[in-house]
């Protein structure tokens, strides 16, 4: 289906600079972009794309100065890249959505199942277990006793729910995502053997939750592991026994959240972060990419870097020593040599 520039703007309260009958069918990055697609510009780093890109229709920030002819239609937003989201969305739930349970899925007795579920081949769903309205759960999926799914929920293949775990409504887990797994729990005896402690809690992941592929959320020991509404975690991801992560937190690849740590609301992790456990992180803290924390912060909005973490404007003026530490070593020796042959003379 095609739409004109017209009807985009008026969508998304947008004005037009251009032709406003130009119409697209498809979307296209900026750099690559063809007639009859429609493309974006949200980073000033791109800017250089827009005079060049096929794009018939560029979405631009009412902020953005034209400063040579552009051959796409604009239309000028708010915000650019919400308003590709908003969209791409809108093209995403037209798209007509699988129905039906393949008779080749393990579905065990007294599983109750909401109003259009879509199930493949190869999934297992054991006893006691709650599905709700529109989920689709694909190949190869494990769902194990009385776990409850809410609306909407999309389980791609090869998720791994594990006892007793409850997904809240709109939630997207990708594929080799497991929840509930045991935390990593074992006590030191005298001998020097590690004896497993029973991980006896379990998982909740609440409302409008992605987690990406080959996450993990641990299961608690008493208690749950939560992931409150909104949080997305990207792709290897490792959550421990206990964690609590609070409400449209961020969390990029290769995190790891050790156990029994509280991480407030509104927070953004870059990837390769190393959290300690039983740590309080307050609300709105930004950590920067490969930080290790050891210790709590408990000031809201905090932005901390570097390993161990410290305050943003303290890491990037200790790295800007860093970088000239050759020079300034330079120095000292010189000013040594200079201090022996000042002592040599004088003695």
């Amino acid at each position: 289906m095609k739409f004109t520039a017209q009807q985009i703007a008026d969508f998304l309260k947008g004005t037009i600079e251009g032709d406003a009958t130009v119409k697209v069918n498809n979307f296209s990055k900026i750099e690559d972009g063809e007639p009859g697609t429609l493309s974006f510009l949200a980073n000033p780093k791109y800017s250089q794309y827009i005079y060049e890109s096929k794009a018939s229709i560029i979405l631009v920030n009412n902020d953005f100065v034209v400063e040579k002819p552009i051959n796409a239609t604009l239309i000028r937003v708010e915000n650019a890249y919400q308003a590709l989201a908003v969209l791409m969305t809108v093209v995403d739930q037209a798209t007509p959505k699988r129905h039906g349970i393949s008779t080749l899925a393990d579905i065990a007795d007294g599983v109750v199942m909401g109003d259009n579920v879509y199930v493949e081949a190869f999934v297992h769903i054991a006893s006691g277990v709650t599905i709700g309205n529109n989920v689709c759960i694909y190949s190869h999926c494990s769902i194990e006793e009385d776990t409850v799914i809410g609306d909407n929920t999309i389980i791609h293949a090869q998720v791994s729910l594990y006892h007793n775990t409850v997904i809240g409504k709109n939630c997207i887990l990708h594929s080799g995502v497991s929840i509930g797994a045991d935390g990593f729990g074992f006590a030191p005896a005298e001998n020097g053997i590690y004896k497993k402690i029973p991980q006896l809690g379990n998982v909740v992941l609440e409302d409008d939750v992605e987690i990406g592929a080959n996450s993990t959320v641990d299961r608690a020991t008493l208690g749950s592991t939560i992931v409150r509404k909104g949080v997305k975690i990207d792709n290897l991801v490792q959550v421990a026994h206990n964690v609590e992560i609070g409400e449209n937190t961020v969390i990029a690849s290769q995190t790891g959240i050790s156990g029994s740590t509280k991480i407030g609301k509104n927070c953004m992790i870059a990837g390769q972060v190393g959290i300690a456990g039983h740590l309080q992180i307050a609300d709105g803290t930004i950590l920067g990419a490969q930080s290790g924390i050891a210790n709590s912060i408990k000031t809201a909005g905090s932005m901390y870097m570097g390993y161990p973490a410290v305050p943003m404007k303290n890491f990037q003026r200790a790295a800007i020593v860093h970088k000239n530490l050759p020079e300034l070593q330079r120095i000292v020796y010189e000013l040594q040599r200079k201090i022996s042959e000042l002592e040599s003379k004088v003695l």
